[in-house]
């Protein structure tokens, strides 16, 4: 167990170290000299470390968003469910979590090694994530013991088998080349982009070829540009709830204006270094994957995190961004003012970031700036109805969770394995 814990929880939940392992492992098995090994895994390390980093600063750059959104809609902390609480959670089952995820990603490695389905998921902390929350439906319908594991590690084993499967295609759309696909909670709100794209888009107009006057060209910085939207987001809602009352939940030292400049500089910042560390772990693990791909697991291609994908059209990461927090603002208001659920649901700012902007990319790529518009459009409707539904799966476990990190594959999984649990 002590063994087990160590692989689990200091290597298999530590992203940076397990690709570096992935790395070093695929250059040991090509041959190469032992410099090149010891770069290869290294700059792997340090890519996965500066994308991490870049990833917190985002998610600290838009979770102030959350907050002024519960002031505006008038949400009392009380009504936040969390009965038990994640941490919680963790705490009691982690046992439990690790050893699905183990047994997970061995059932993955099988499948890749005698099936025609040749992606290993490779994305560490989602190895971690979807046994959570399998292990938690697992317990909202009444299992018990080893029936957790069995329960938890088929779903985990079913997910990472089929959902990267399924976005592959369109991940080759966007790239060109099949050197990787998506091994994220994208994936079902992707498919829906990228399928809206495809019926209602135009492949010719690319998000990427909005044309700029020469007096505006450094918005095709995606950078500055990203910077100015969260700053202007900040700064309208601040006003809408009132100045003297964002201060409440913004840092009251400062200004409106002030406080979202900064906010919206600090996004611009953790976008250009997730995008630093992506560039560098892709074009280090890319090549040294190659290895298992060649020996050990023929034409094998790893499934990897969603800003993988970035950099292939950052425009309609930002453009998905907007439209699904503007569309799922709706939805919320329809929502509250209509009482269709009895609990609140908070904006979810990271999932329209993160799943949302790589839906947006998925719809650019096979319907150009029309098809990242509706498909992110629609995926921010479908995010606030997916985390409602999902709620009444997890509310006496990991609620708290999910009205954060939900309204994506998560929580469309939850609903699945949550009513597949029941019958047992």
């Amino acid at each position: 167990m002590q063994i087990l814990d160590f692989i689990i929880n200091q290597i298999l939940r530590q992203p940076a170290l397990f690709l570096g392992i992935i790395a070093a492992l695929g250059l040991i098995v090509q041959r190469k000299e032992f410099s090149d090994i010891m770069s290869g895994t290294f700059k792997t390390i340090i890519g996965v470390v500066i994308l991490t980093q870049g990833t917190s600063i985002l998610i600290s750059s838009i979770t102030p968003l959350s907050n002024v959104f519960n002031l505006f809609y008038k949400i009392p902390a009380s009504q936040t469910l969390h009965p038990i609480g994640s941490n919680h959670f963790i705490g009691t089952y982690g046992s439990q979590i690790g050893l699905a995820m183990m047994f997970a990603f061995l059932i993955n490695l099988v499948v890749a090694r005698f099936t025609p389905i040749k992606h290993i998921f490779l994305t560490g902390h989602m190895l971690f994530w979807f046994p959570f929350i399998f292990t938690a439906t697992a317990v909202e319908s009444g299992l018990s013991g080893i029936s957790i594991i069995i329960f938890a590690t088929i779903f985990t084993a079913i997910y990472m088998i089929i959902a990267p499967a399924l976005i592959r295609p369109f991940v080759r759309k966007v790239t060109g080349g099949d050197s990787f696909t998506l091994g994220h909670p994208t994936i079902g709100l992707s498919l829906i982009s990228g399928l809206l794209g495809k019926v209602f888009g135009n492949p010719k107009k690319s998000t990427e070829d909005i044309k700029f006057p020469k007096q505006i060209e450094f918005l095709r910085e995606i950078t500055i540009t990203s910077s100015i939207v969260m700053f202007l987001v900040y700064l309208v809602m601040g006003l809408l709830v009132g100045v003297d009352k964002s201060k409440e939940v913004f840092d009251k030292s400062q200004s409106l204006v002030t406080f979202s400049l900064l906010q919206g500089i600090t996004f611009g910042a953790g976008l250009t270094i997730l995008l630093l560390g992506v560039r560098m772990m892709l074009a280090e693990i890319i090549p040294a994957f190659k290895g298992i791909s060649d020996k050990v697991i023929p034409n094998a291609i790893p499934a990897l995190d969603c800003p993988i994908i970035f950099p292939f059209a950052p425009n309609a990461v930002l453009i998905g961004f907007i439209v699904s927090m503007i569309t799922s603002t709706i939805t919320l208001f329809i929502i509250g003012s209509t009482g269709l659920l009895p609990y609140a649901i908070v904006p979810l700012t990271i999932t329209c970031f993160f799943e949302i902007g790589t839906a947006a990319v998925i719809g650019n790529g096979t319907g150009g700036l029309r098809g990242a518009v509706i498909g992110s459009g629609v995926a921010g409707v479908l995010m606030i109805i997916l985390v409602g539904l999902s709620i009444p799966f997890l509310q006496h476990t990991v609620s708290d969770w999910i009205i954060i990190f939900g309204g994506n594959d998560f929580s469309l999984w939850s609903v699945i394995s949550g009513l597949i649990g029941k019958l047992f």
